[in-house]
């Protein structure tokens, strides 16, 4: 431990990861959460997150509207990617199903 000065020099808040830097998506394994943040404005909003190796990965609406779809057209579906492109508000996500991922019946 250091000074207050040192301490706050090097501080990083804690940041929700967002679920589309995870390999893959175990629908079945995953326990989803709710989560309350603040933007930069103060405002307070609510996300949904899931936790893998002590990290939350927050899961957008949207991505779970796609997995929704997916399900109901292919409800055996247990494994899916997440890929994002573009930031903040703009950021759009396809979900892709995954037929056979490794290590997982």
């Amino acid at each position: 431990m250091g000074t207050i000065r040192e301490e706050a020099q090097t501080y990083e808040p804690p940041k929700t990861k967002n679920i589309s830097q995870l390999e893959i998506v175990n629908l079945d394994e995953l326990e989803l959460f709710d989560g309350e943040g603040e933007d930069k404005h103060g405002n307070t909003f609510k996300y949904k997150y899931v936790i893998v190796d002590k990290e939350e990965y927050r899961v957008p609406g949207i991505v779970l509207s796609h997995i929704k779809e997916i399900i109901e057209h292919s409800p055996t579906t247990k494994v899916v990617k997440v890929v994002s492109k573009g930031e903040g508000k703009q950021t759009k996500y396809t979900v892709i199903p995954i037929t056979s991922p490794p290590g997982v019946n």
